[in-house]
């Protein structure tokens, strides 16, 4: 048997292995670099936008006796409608109460509300029975379809107005622009309130 050299030589020829790859301690650096800088940014704009938030200031809320007050302004517009009418100028009074004492004050019915009242020491004997009557007036035109006329209307207006300014803070610090412009005249039908210090 007569083998040929070349050919044998020629099918153990064998192309060259690829270089082995010798793992590198640092390899993984770059990666842990990289998750490193995005926290890092990522806590950066966390802190910019928390202290973006508090850096914003607010102006102070109105007090209750000034938006009572505008509230009550703005309700002169419905006086040739007097259920509206009383049902703003009566609502008014209800919230002023409500934001001045922390006085649970829209959520009853006339009675609860005058009967809680009555325990308190929020106003005087005299401001208790001005509000008594108040309401009542107000309840006749919202439940009993009593229609007043302006006189009527202004005065439970004026009534309400004269409640606010009572109650009021003394050292609000705040100027409260005029209500209206004939703020000094009286309305007909308006009782005197005692003098304002």
């Amino acid at each position: 048997m007569i083998t040929n050299p070349t050919a044998q030589a020629a099918s153990d020829i064998r192309d060259i292995k690829p270089p082995v790859e010798i793992p590198n301690g640092w390899a993984w650096v770059p990666a842990a670099l990289a998750i490193i800088g995005l926290t890092a940014v990522a806590f950066l704009l966390w802190r910019w936008w928390k202290n973006r938030k508090t850096n914003i200031v607010l102006p102070p809320p109105v007090p209750a006796h000034v938006r009572a007050k505008q509230k009550l302004e703005q309700a002169l517009a419905l006086i040739t409608q007097p259920k509206p009418f009383v049902i703003a100028v009566s609502d008014t009074a209800r919230t002023y109460l409500e934001e001045r004492f922390d006085f649970h004050a829209p959520e009853r019915t006339t009675e609860e509300f005058l009967r809680e009242l009555a325990g308190t020491k929020l106003l005087t004997s005299d401001q208790k029975d001005s509000l008594g009557n108040f309401l009542a007036s107000c309840d006749l035109v919202k439940f009993a379809k009593y229609e007043p006329g302006e006189n009527e209307l202004l005065g439970l207006h004026s009534s309400a107005l004269r409640l606010v300014e009572e109650t009021e803070p003394q050292n609000s610090g705040m100027g409260v622009p005029p209500v209206s412009s004939n703020q000094g005249q009286k309305h007909p039908g308006e009782t005197p309130g005692p003098p304002q210090e």
